[in-house]
């Protein structure tokens, strides 16, 4: 359902300098939630750009809501597929920036071929960060089980003590922006840090991959999902871990080979994982699944084991983020229109 049409033109002293004489941009925005309306209608009438804003995912079907505009906007929670990609290039289109870090979730190689670019946005990497850590602190302090008994009226302590990050190595896989906030973070706790992968500009000592998991206690894992990453952590890298070890993934799902995962949480090789992504989360995270089965054999063998935490892909959803996200969606756009744009 489309439920805005238009943002007036009114540029503030703080927005970028748009001159009467050039039409103003126009960008359509798909997979528009609620929240997000509210800032994408504030902020693009500051910037002066013209917003069509749909709840709907972008589909063959919908293209046509991108007329008039080469710039749209997406969500990382639907496939842009190439017969998308196609339609939308038939309806103007040559930008798509899409709400999220990641681009995985669209056909960049065809995107390329019919001369659409696309781009992410950049935003507080302190929102992964921060659950991150959470996730961590839940992980080695049996959080799951313990609040579950307690809810149950049962206050009696954990069988497994827990553990505390000053005496844990932490190994970080990427340390882009939000990997090196949280190597920064678990500065403050007093971990030993090894990092693999990203810009080796952080207080983490560097080292192979497979030396980072033979040595790590946690392991976590924050690199964008490419072919090369894909099943990054699968069933020979997970025998390499070290025995006792949590897994945490704040990144993408397929990052991790969930099989392997589930085998070696079984076993006991691994003492936990704290999963916001999944394999095979598409349909599922977003959803409202309590009166459906779960199309995802391995998801609920996850969610029935004590030591592992489920979220669904919700570590970057904060007040700030947000904001980030809509505001640098429009000056995607607006750098894209002006030539600016860096790809």
């Amino acid at each position: 359902m489309t439920f805005s049409a238009a943002s007036p033109a009114s540029p503030t002293s703080s927005a970028p300098s748009i001159s009467p004489s050039v039409p103003t941009t126009g960008i359509t925005v798909y997979g528009c939630g609620q929240d997000e309306a509210v800032l994408f209608r504030q902020m693009a009438a500051r910037l002066g750009v013209r917003t069509t804003l749909t709840e709907d995912a972008v589909s063959e079907g919908n293209a046509g809501l991108a007329s008039g505009n080469r710039c749209i906007s997406v969500g990382h929670k639907t496939p842009v597929t190439p017969a998308v990609l196609l339609s939308l290039r038939r309806a103007g289109v040559t930008y798509i920036s899409t709400r999220s870090i990641g681009r995985n979730h669209i056909d960049l190689e065809y995107a390329t071929r019919i001369g659409i670019s696309v781009e992410n946005v950049a935003y507080s990497p302190d929102s992964v960060a921060d659950y991150t850590l959470m996730l961590m602190l839940m992980a080695v302090r049996n959080a799951k089980a313990t609040v579950r008994r307690a809810d149950l009226h049962d206050y009696r302590l954990h069988e497994v003590r827990g553990k505390e990050l000053r005496d844990l190595t932490v190994g970080v896989i990427g340390t882009g922006r939000i990997g090196a906030a949280v190597v920064d973070r678990l500065r403050g706790f007093g971990s030993r840090v090894l990092a693999h992968g990203g810009r080796a500009s952080t207080t983490a000592d560097y080292v192979p991959l497979d030396v980072l998991l033979r040595s790590s206690d946690i392991v976590t894992l924050h690199v964008p999902l490419s072919p090369d990453t894909h099943h990054l952590l699968g069933e020979r890298r997970i025998r390499q871990m070290k025995r006792g070890a949590f897994v945490i993934n704040t990144g993408r799902g397929p990052l991790i080979e969930t099989e392997a995962l589930v085998s070696a949480l079984e076993s006991g090789r691994l003492s936990g994982a704290a999963l916001d992504v999944v394999e095979g989360e598409e349909g599922i995270f977003y959803a409202d699944c309590r009166d459906r089965p779960i199309e995802n054999t391995l998801l609920p063998r996850l969610q029935r084991m004590p030591n592992v935490l489920i979220s669904p892909h919700t570590a970057y959803y904060t007040d700030h983020a947000l904001r980030d996200t809509v505001e640098n969606s429009i000056v995607n756009c607006l750098n894209f229109e002006s030539g600016k744009q860096h790809g």
